[in-house]
Formats: C-alpha cells, structure tokens, sequence
C-alpha cells in the first residue's frame, strides 16, 4: 500500500489539552497537503477551523476522554460541534456502564447519539484496554445494534492503545454495516499497513505524516 493511499485512511489527531492555535494550524496544513481523511480536533477549535479550511472534514471527539458525562451532555456536544461545522463525531461509551455489565443502558445511549448525528458519521471508542473480551464483544453488538457507523478501540489516553488482536476480536463480531477505527499507540509503518490489512478502515493518530517520512515515534 503506497503512501498516498494509507494516509486517505488517517485521521490526522490534535487532541493534547495543552495544544495551542499553532498545533492546530500544523496539522489542518498537513492534512490539507496529504489529504488525510479527516482532522480529528477538539471541539473549541471547530469552527475556527472550518472558517478558514473550509474543505476539510472534520472530526471531533464527545464526552472525552472518560466517557462518563451524561446522554444530555453528550447530545449538547453533538449538536454545537455539528452546528460548528464538524462532519463526524468520535464519542466515548461510558466506560463505568460497561464495567458494571448495563450493555442494554450503553446501547441506549450510541442509539440517541447516532440519532443526534443523523447522517453524519458516528464512532464509538470502547477503550479496550479497560475492557475482558467478554465485554468488547458485548461493545461489538451494542455499536451494531445501535447503528453506530464505526467502533473504535481508543481514546489514546488510558492505559493502553490499538491492538491487532482486538481488532481481530471486532471483525469477528460487529455487523457488516459497522467498520473499525484503531486509535492509540501506531507508531511506525508496519503499524499502519498492518492495522488496515487487518480491515481497519480509519487510524486515528497524530503523527502519520511523520512515520511515512520514516520517523518512528511515540503517536497518539
């Protein structure tokens, strides 16, 4: 797989707390120039982003990165990021639900919020790395059941990232309409081919430019 057909598969992540307007100038700059699927931002920064690329689609991430606001909450954020100009929205589950094995309550929520998206993308991070097998393929039937368009395996801010064998464990268990998103830990080529052979269909990570200019790095 050639560069230019990797990067159509990234979503080019700036989410650091500490990040300031010249991050964010660098990386809309990077995705303009790569075509990157999408800048995944934080919601603050959407519409300033949109004002001046307008071109760019733009992701955005709610209730994260704990995943235990309110439905409410996260409904609000939905709307002021679509109405900001965000096309997709990477929410996290609540985590705390999942562990306490309220799978039907989680359900409810990616149904409300994939119902606030309307036709714009909707991706669910499950953050694995929290999570027994039991409980991802319970995530795996939850996201299908609820419509969602994509599960995804991370925040990039817990206690671990994207591994091949969840995304193994996804396939063999999401709907055929849902895809995958790995986020968290991809840090050099071989993790990007590696990751979309395996049927992962965006990456989310912040250094994907320069892995392929073969800089290995500690990525998002």
């Amino acid at each position: 797989m050639d560069r230019h057909e990797i990067l159509k598969h990234i979503d080019h992540t700036q989410l650091k707390p500490f990040a300031v307007w010249a991050d964010l100038e660098k990386l809309c700059e990077e995705a303009v120039t790569y075509q990157t699927a999408s800048v995944c931002i934080p919601p603050a920064y959407i519409a300033h982003v949109h004002k001046k690329w307008p071109q760019l689609n733009i992701c955005t991430v709610v209730g994260f990165p704990l995943g235990y606001s309110t439905t409410a909450a996260k409904v609000t954020e939905i709307k002021e990021a679509l109405k900001d100009g965000a096309n997709e929205i990477d929410m996290v589950v609540n985590i705390s639900d999942v562990k306490n094995h309220f799978f039907d309550k989680v359900e409810e929520e990616i149904k409300t919020l994939k119902t606030a998206c309307g036709d714009h993308i909707l991706k669910v991070i499950i953050e694995t790395c929290y999570l027994t097998e039991e409980e991802k393929i319970a995530m795996c039937h939850a996201v299908t059941n609820a419509g969602a368009d994509y599960i995804k395996t991370s925040t990039g801010f817990g206690t671990g990232g994207a591994t091949k064998e969840d995304v193994i464990l996804f396939k063999e268990h999401i709907g055929p309409k849902v895809k995958i998103k790995a986020a968290g830990g991809v840090r050099t080529i071989k993790d990007l081919e590696d990751f979309l052979a395996l049927g992962c269909d965006r990456i989310g990570t912040s250094s994907a430019v320069q892995i392929l200019a073969g800089k290995e790095t500690n990525a998002y």
